[in-house]
């Protein structure tokens, strides 16, 4: 469970950084409380996408990986991006990808920020 929290709150500051510095990349609100409640709310869906549907894709891309050299990896991060965002629409969550080189800038950004996050952030396998 703590494992899930710590994960979540990477995501949601990964998501904020991103959202701090691209243009394409939008989270609206009516008040600072509610785009933190919506922030968290679109970090968890794309925790869910990153669980659930990215090892998918991966997969099903591992040639490509190979051909690429892992570069297929920035393309795969910014497909889910825009799958969140894409949900995040259905939710009714003011959360907004627009165009897929927002969504490879901050699928970039995001991966470099959550891994900071995670090094930074205590983690369960870092208890004695």
């Amino acid at each position: 469970m703590k494992n899930f929290v710590v994960k979540t709150i990477a995501n949601a500051a990964a998501l904020a950084v991103a959202i701090w510095l691209l243009k394409g990349i939008t989270l609206s609100g009516e008040n600072t409380a509610r785009k933190v409640v919506t922030l968290f709310l679109v970090a968890l869906v794309f925790g869910a996408v990153n669980f659930i549907v990215k090892p998918v894709v991966k997969l099903l891309s591992f040639p490509l990986f190979i051909l690429t050299l892992g570069l297929i990896t920035l393309v795969i991060n910014a497909l889910m991006l825009l799958l969140t965002s894409w949900l995040a629409g259905r939710l009714e969550l003011a959360f907004h990808v627009d165009g897929f080189w927002s969504a490879l800038v901050g699928g970039l950004i995001v991966s470099v920020v959550a891994w900071a996050m995670h090094v930074i952030l205590p983690d369960e396998n870092d208890e004695p």
